[in-house]
């Protein structure tokens, strides 16, 4: 959702807890810019966090308040997001109706949008103002998680003496940050590939009109390169991102990028064509692409052919300012795409 560009707001530290990875964003609100003050990310053991579930709270809370140490990071309001089955963002078409009113519709009528027991979940909105008058109709952003997990990851992030003010959405965070380096939008898909899931989120006049989480991701293609090759995590990472030649693999290593990466190029064409089918005056111009994934060897060439649209690669800090002697501008380069949620997180403001 579009935020409003304010000065001298305290700002949470972006917190995003994935299933391969914690990464951390601090930023720092200046009259024109917001500036980087620390990034940087820490990987979890297997199985830690899975779809978005905290199997080890203990492991996952030691290792962000070791990120927070190192990165020498003070602050203790953060802001998270989530994805996965725990979470569900959903458009709804309603009659034009104040707020108190909306709320009062949505919270008696939630059961027939949300296909969680409405006691278990926290529940949020967005009136998208896209009707006017009395008898017109708008669309509502409706977000429902499920209580248990968020609970979770507050009571994790409060062991480690962490105040999270902030709980948001991976496709809002997403679209936060690229909002920023981009306020005059086009018509975007927005496609987030983790280690294990892929966000989709697409912008049409600067409001979300497609999200959804898609439970493939990057670790697919790198397991299948290990058992085929019968070679290490470390090697298989660094073939499939280019970081080492294939050599005489690499016919094979295209066919098994062939076969993960048509999947996630099959669910991304899905979502495009929901859009337009939904949205035909209002055509996509381009795709970015973020997440650790998005760095995956020609994945940026194979999605312009497949889907016919322009393509790039998202760095979140390319209109922030940093300090070249205190962050190397080349690592903030390199680990921008994987930082996009991270940072769509801290620009926001705490509220608490």
């Amino acid at each position: 959702m579009k935020l409003p560009f304010i000065s001298s707001v305290d700002l949470v530290v972006g917190v995003d807890i994935g299933s391969h990875a914690v990464k951390v964003c601090q930023l720092k609100k200046g009259d024109k810019a917001y500036s980087v003050v620390s990034v940087g990310s820490t990987l979890l053991p297997e199985g830690a966090v899975d779809d978005g579930t905290l199997n080890e709270p203990e492991i996952v809370g030691a290792a962000i308040a070791e990120l927070f140490k190192n990165l020498k990071i003070k602050k203790k309001k953060v802001g998270f997001s989530i994805s996965g089955y725990s979470v569900i963002v959903k458009k709804v078409n309603l009659a034009v109706m104040n707020e108190e009113q909306m709320e009062e519709h949505i919270l008696a009528e939630a059961e027939q949008y949300i296909p969680f027991d409405i006691q278990d979940v926290y529940l949020d909105f967005q009136d998208l103002k896209t009707g006017s008058g009395e008898n017109e109709r708008t669309d509502v952003m409706l977000v429902a998680a499920k209580k248990d997990i968020v609970d979770d990851y507050l009571d994790m992030l409060d062991s480690i003496g962490l105040q999270a003010t902030i709980v948001d959405v991976d496709g809002f965070a997403l679209e936060n940050t690229y909002e920023y380096n981009m306020p005059k939008t086009d018509n975007v898909a927005l496609v987030d590939i983790g280690a294990s899931k892929m966000n989709i989120n697409i912008i049409s006049g600067g409001m979300s009109m497609v999200a959804r989480d898609i439970v493939v991701g990057s670790r697919q293609l790198t397991e299948r390169i290990m058992n085929h090759f019968d070679i290490e995590y470390e090697e298989a990472e660094a073939i499939k991102l280019g970081n080492q030649p294939a050599g005489d693999r690499q016919e094979e290593l295209e066919d098994i990028f062939s076969t993960v990466c048509t999947q996630w190029v099959l669910e991304v064409k899905k979502a495009i064509d929901l859009y337009h089918n939904n949205y035909p005056d209002a055509p996509l111009v381009k795709l970015v692409l973020s997440g650790g994934g998005a760095k995956v060897a020609g994945l940026t060439d194979y999605l312009t052919q497949e889907t016919g649209l322009s393509v790039e690669l998202f760095n979140p800090f390319a209109n922030m300012i940093s300090n070249d002697k205190k962050i190397d501008p080349d690592y903030l380069k390199t680990i921008g795409p994987e930082m996009a949620i991270a940072s769509g997180i801290a620009i926001r403001p705490s509220i608490v």
